[in-house]
């Protein structure tokens, strides 16, 4: 109780201070400021009073597995990708070198070319078996079943969609999956967390080509062929899984 209070004072007082500097620069820049160029008025202030960081903050695992998926797409150039339900800023963005096709459960109502959007359920994709040549579905899974996003509650939903996953995956087609990885645990109602040997066995009939472990914390971003005690010794990190499905299947 008593560390609750000292922290929630701690920030009052940085907020505090925030708004008194805030208030003085808004002086300062306005009595410098041309009119005839700008309005400048505090009805039209729009602050941001937590940016000024040594360096760019940014989200460890939407920044680097997006690019990670990028670089596998510049390396194998589908004639067309479909994603599903991915971060949307990926598709837009490689939707301008390869076709793109993206689905959601919600769907994106985006203008662009080389880009179509559609609904698609995970736990039902309208593609025939063994149809889709390259296909994403990166930081998706984990939340299904979990009705965060207005979905139906079901335990296995994720496991359900993994199936989905690999039976519309075409021989010889690639899979770019994404999930939490670390000590497995559902984290109501927002996501789970994997281990790597359940990501693994969710894909019996795939074949793991590459993986890439985005660890929590530290200097690095990108550790290819990290292994399962590094994923387990992650309390949240990202696990990159590149999956092929072989002629043979």
């Amino acid at each position: 109780m008593i560390r609750t209070t000292l922290r929630k004072m701690r920030r009052y007082f940085v907020r505090a201070q925030q708004n008194r500097v805030f208030r003085s620069e808004f002086r300062l820049f306005k009595a410098a400021s041309d009119p005839e160029r700008f309005s400048v008025e505090w009805c039209d202030r729009y602050p941001f009073l937590d940016d000024r960081t040594d360096t760019t903050e940014f989200d460890r695992h939407y920044v680097y597995h997006t690019a990670w998926a990028a670089r596998a797409l510049a390396e194998t150039r589908p004639a067309l990708h479909v994603d599903i339900g991915s971060y949307l800023y990926f598709s837009t963005l490689v939707s301008a070198f390869v076709p793109v096709r993206f689905y959601d459960y919600r769907p994106a109502q985006v203008a662009l070319s080389g880009l179509e959007t559609g609904f698609a359920d995970l736990l039902a994709l309208p593609f025939e078996d063994g149809s889709v040549v390259s296909l994403s579905c990166m930081h998706v899974v984990e939340h299904v079943g979990l009705g965060r996003y207005g979905d139906p509650l079901d335990p296995d939903g994720d496991l359900k969609s993994m199936r989905e996953l690999a039976r519309v995956l075409a021989p010889g087609g690639n899979l770019l999956f994404v999930v939490p990885v670390g000590q497995p645990k559902v984290m109501f109602n927002g996501q789970r967390i994997y281990s790597y040997e359940q990501v693994i066995d969710a894909f019996p009939k795939l074949v793991l080509e590459v993986f890439t472990l985005i660890p929590q914390l530290g200097p690095d971003g990108l550790v290819s062929g990290a292994s399962s005690e590094q994923v387990a010794a992650e309390r949240y990190g990202c696990g990159c899984f590149w999956f092929r499905r072989v002629e043979e299947i």
